[in-house]
């Protein structure tokens, strides 16, 4: 008991403290507040973009993981990070790359949620906390950089952390360096 209390008190001091409350619409027009999850909960992000050919590779395993959070209670979105992109391009991108993902998809008009995390590149995800952030970063470590792509991935980033903060432990590294199509934040 000693142990895990302690797990959560690191936890708690090395999160990234939660922002004020930023409010998204996803695509069917319900109400969010990823940014703040309720006591007991975890938020999951993943950024991700209709045009860019890494998340597209990466679609199969942001499914995988999308369904194992959903069975495990944790609360997760879709985020594109495009705001020039409709709500049929992301349809037409769901069906097409994400046919069995469930959860909301988010467009991030004028950037709030992708500046609110700092995100950089698509895909890349974050996980928060009540206390806050405690996750940023790559999926894996498939990718060594820009058109390098490992034989075999040796670092499941997200799924350690997701591990991690779902047994009361703190991530093991809250930030790592994710490869993907850069998020040009300029509103055209």
């Amino acid at each position: 008991m000693l142990q895990l209390t302690a797990a959560l008190l690191t936890a708690l001091w090395l999160a990234i403290p939660p922002q004020a409350p930023l409010m998204v619409r996803d695509i069917d027009g319900r109400e969010w507040n990823p940014l703040r999850p309720a006591a007991g909960e975890v938020n999951l992000l993943v950024f991700v973009s209709a045009t860019c050919p890494i998340s597209q590779r990466y679609s199969p395993e942001i499914d995988r993981i999308l369904r194992d959070c959903g069975a495990k209670g944790v609360h997760t979105w879709l985020i594109y990070a495009d705001p020039q992109v409709d709500p049929a391009a992301v349809r037409t991108n769901l069906k097409e790359f994400h046919p069995s993902a469930t959860v909301p998809a988010v467009i991030d008009t004028g950037f709030k949620l992708t500046a609110a995390v700092d995100v950089k590149v698509t895909p890349e995800v974050a996980i928060y906390v009540h206390a806050g952030r405690v996750y940023r970063g790559r999926i894996d470590d498939a990718n060594d950089a820009i058109g390098q792509s490992r034989r075999a991935v040796t670092h499941h980033d997200l799924r350690d952390a997701l591990d991690a903060v779902l047994a009361g432990r703190a991530v093991p590294t809250p930030e790592t360096k994710a490869i993907g199509c850069f998020i040009e934040r300029t509103i055209k």
